[in-house]
């Protein structure tokens, strides 16, 4: 795989997991093994993003990517009373833990920051995601890391406008995707907050119209289907939910034990941990709270506590389980036998 100076022997990445899951050991094995591991900078402090940067390269002389997230505009409209309003009804799982819901609160990404902080690191390159970097930004990441850009778009809006910016390529996230949506923007008029194009239909589209190598992201499972998206047109895979079980990942025990039971049955896209539209296994949590206002990261804070409190308990029934549609060929071991499997059947070809 090669977007610009970046070569990678293998080309599987292992998706951007932010809030634990990508530790820079479970980036380090997906290197290791040929492919690409993205560190994720979303929630970090850049004092955090530095030492986790720094620990990886004391692991790893691979090529890596670090994913940032865009902090986006401030919500809207009667903000706080729809947030009051979801935080009365989380009082009973809060007092079940005996935590107090958090305090909402719009949290600024630091991007600038971070840059400034990678600039001092080597990541082979840098991706954004949740919106438009803008020229300045991408003209500073090539400027100051001499590194390529890559954006996360859902649609073929999304991807014309990240390619006028600059970006050298696109992360296209299909719906089939675990964890947060990529969408510019989370319409709360739709319920999946945004189109529902698959990953092979978004490749499929993107190809045709775009001049910039195109990484396909969602609901892959096997090397069959990272063959098929290789010859739809995409350059690369990036995997989420397959390594989420890895030795190397950071995955709490509850999320883990959750993803490897056959009781929990379904996805769903929900907005109850985060305000945003995420992909989670279906559990308690997501029935109980269908109708959390889209007020990210408001949400997300609030919800903290009582997430927090739950895994420490060992409760899967509290906790986001990020999941993609695929989550049913999750496995446990190390990283180097999933990327070895993967390879396998890949080379195996169809």
């Amino acid at each position: 795989m090669r977007i610009g100076s970046l070569q990678v022997p293998v080309p599987i990445l292992c998706a951007p997991m932010a809030g634990g899951p990508s530790t820079p050991a479970l980036v380090a094995a997906v290197g290791a093994a040929g492919g690409l591991g993205w560190l994720p900078a979303g929630y970090l402090t850049p004092e955090a993003l530095d030492d986790m940067v720094a620990e990886l390269e004391r692991r790893s002389d691979r090529p890596y990517g670090v994913n940032l997230f865009l902090s986006g505009p401030e919500p809207e409209g009667d903000v706080d009373d729809q947030v009051q309003a979801y935080i009365d009804g989380l009082r009973p799982e809060a007092q079940r833990y005996g935590v107090a819901p958090g305090e909402p609160r719009f949290t600024d990404e630091h991007v600038a920051e971070k840059l400034e902080i990678l600039a001092r690191h080597r990541p082979a390159i840098v991706s954004f995601t949740f919106g438009d970097p803008g020229t300045t930004v991408v003209s500073r990441v090539h400027r100051e890391l001499g590194v390529p850009v890559a954006v996360t778009v859902t649609s073929e809006a999304e991807a014309r406008t990240a390619v006028a910016s600059g970006a050298d390529a696109l992360v296209a996230q299909g719906i089939e995707a675990g964890g947060h949506r990529g969408l510019w923007f989370d319409d709360p008029a739709e319920p999946d907050g945004g189109p529902r194009t698959t990953t092979a239909e978004l490749v499929r589209k993107l190809v045709d119209v775009v001049d910039v190598p195109v990484i396909a992201a969602g609901g892959i499972t096997d090397g069959a289907a990272i063959g098929a998206l290789l010859a739809a047109g995409a350059v690369g895979a990036q995997l989420g939910t397959a390594f989420l079980c890895c030795d190397e990942a950071g995955t709490s025990e509850p999320h883990c034990r959750a993803l490897l039971d056959a009781r929990y049955s379904d996805t769903l896209v929900t907005r109850a941990f985060s305000g945003r539209s995420a992909r989670s296994l279906r559990n308690g949590f997501t029935e109980r709270h269908p109708e959390a206002p889209p007020h990210y990261p408001h949400i997300h804070h609030v919800t903290k506590p009582i997430r927090s409190a739950a895994t420490a308990a060992g409760e899967a029934d509290d906790i986001n389980l990020w999941a993609g549609t695929g989550w049913r060929s999750v496995t446990a071991g190390p990283a180097a036998d999933l990327m070895a499997r993967l390879t396998g059947e890949l080379n195996a070809g169809p």
